[in-house]
C-alpha cells in the first residue's frame, strides 16, 4: 500500500457522489408532489422499511420525518414477516426502500400491504421493478454507478436515498408550517433543547431585582440603584411605570468624558432613549443573539411598555446557551 494516493481516491468518491446527488434535481416531479400529498393526507404514520444499507438509511429518514412534524418509524421487513406487520395500520403510509426494487423481504410484504389497502411510495432506482410497478408513486433514487470502484458497495445510491429522504422531510415540514417551537418539543434534551425551549422569563431577574429609577431622579441616586442591583444598567420610567430609557456603565463613561456634573444632572438628560428590549415569552436564545449582535451585556425585558425583568450575559452562560 506504500505510495497509494488516498487523496485522489477520496476526491473521486466525492465527485461521483456529488454528480449523483445533482442528478436528483431532475427527478423532483409530479411523483414527488404526489408522495408529499399522500403523506400530508395520512392520518397515521409513515412506515419506512428497507433491507441492508437501505435499512440503515431508512432508519435515518424515519427519524428525520418524526422530528420534523411527520410521525414515522422504521419497520424491518424481515421482522415484519414474523409479527411486526401488526405495527402497520390501515391509516398509515408505507415507504419501502430498495435500490433494485427486487428485495425479497420487501416484496414478501406487498400482498399484506395491498390487503390493508394503504398507499405506498416506492423509493427505488428501477422504474420497471415489481416494487415500483405496484406503488402509488415512485421516488427515483437510481444512480448510474456506485462510487465503489467495484460498483458493488452501496455508496452513491445510499447518499442519493438519504438526500431524497431529506428533501421529502423538508418539503413536508414547510407545507405543515412546522416552527422552531414545534421542533423544540421533539428535541427537549441537551444543548439543542435548551436553545429551543428555554424562555426569557425562565432566566430573567424580576420583581425587586430589576433596577428602576423614575424620571427626575438625579444621577447620584441612579448610580446607587445601578450599584445596588449589580447589572451595570438601570431602567428609567415615567410616573406610570412606562419605560423611557436606560442608563448604563457605558453612558456613565461618556458622561465623565464630557465632564458632566453627576451631582446636578438628572437621569433623563443622559439616558439612552429607545433601548433594546425583549418580551418575557421570547426564546432565551433570541435574547442572546440580540446581546451578542449589539455587543451589550444586559437586556431589558419589557411587557406592555413596562420593564418586568433584566437579563445579563452571565445568565446566558449559566443557562448553557453560550
Amino acid at each position: 500500500m506504500t505510495g497509494f494516493d488516498f487523496s485522489a481516491s477520496a476526491t473521486r468518491t466525492i465527485a461521483m457522489e456529488l454528480e449523483a446527488v445533482n442528478g436528483l434535481q431532475q427527478r423532483i416531479d409530479k411523483n414527488f408532489s404526489k408522495a408529499c400529498e399522500l403523506i400530508l393526507k395520512c392520518k397515521g404514520r409513515v412506515i419506512v422499511s428497507g433491507m441492508g444499507k437501505s435499512g440503515h438509511i431508512g432508519r435515518k429518514i424515519a427519524a428525520t420525518l418524526a422530528s420534523t412534524g411527520t410521525p414515522a418509524f422504521f419497520v424491518h421487513p424481515g421482522e415484519a414477516s414474523h409479527g411486526d406487520l401488526g405495527m402497520i395500520t390501515r391509516h398509515d403510509v408505507w415507504l419501502p426502500i430498495s435500490n433494485s426494487g427486487n428485495s425479497p423481504e420487501i416484496l414478501t410484504l406487498l400482498p399484506m400491504i395491498k390487503r390493508l389497502g394503504i398507499p405506498y411510495i416506492a423509493m427505488t432506482g428501477k422504474a420497471n421493478s415489481p416494487l415500483a410497478e405496484a406503488a402509488d408513486c415512485m421516488l427515483d433514487i437510481g444512480v448510474e454507478n456506485e462510487a465503489c470502484p467495484l460498483d458493488l458497495a452501496p455508496t452513491s445510491s445510499t447518499t442519493v436515498t438519504l438526500v431524497m429522504g431529506d428533501a421529502l422531510a423538508v418539503a413536508l415540514l414547510e407545507a405543515r408550517g412546522f416552527s422552531a417551537q414545534d421542533f423544540a418539543f421533539s428535541h427537549p434534551g441537551g444543548a439543542l433543547g435548551k436553545k429551543l425551549l428555554l424562555l426569557v422569563k425562565d432566566v430573567m431577574h424580576a420583581d425587586q431585582a430589576v433596577p428602576i429609577v423614575k424620571i427626575g431622579t438625579d444621577m447620584i441616586a441612579s448610580l446607587a440603584e445601578m450599584s445596588k442591583k449589580g447589572f451595570g444598567i438601570t431602567t428609567v420610567v415615567d410616573d406610570s411605570g412606562k419605560l423611557l430609557g436606560v442608563f448604563t456603565d457605558g453612558d456613565l463613561r461618556r458622561c465623565l468624558d464630557r465632564n458632566i456634573d453627576v451631582k446636578k444632572t438628572r437621569i433623563e438628560a443622559v439616558m439612552s432613549q429607545k433601548p433594546r428590549t425583549i418580551a418575557p415569552s421570547a426564546l432565551a436564545a433570541e435574547a442572546f443573539n440580540i446581546m451578542e449582535s449589539n455587543k451589550i451585556t444586559a437586556l431589558v425585558v419589557a411587557e406592555n411598555s413596562r420593564p418586568v425583568g433584566i437579563l445579563h450575559m452571565h445568565d446566558m452562560l449559566k443557562a448553557g446557551l453560550v
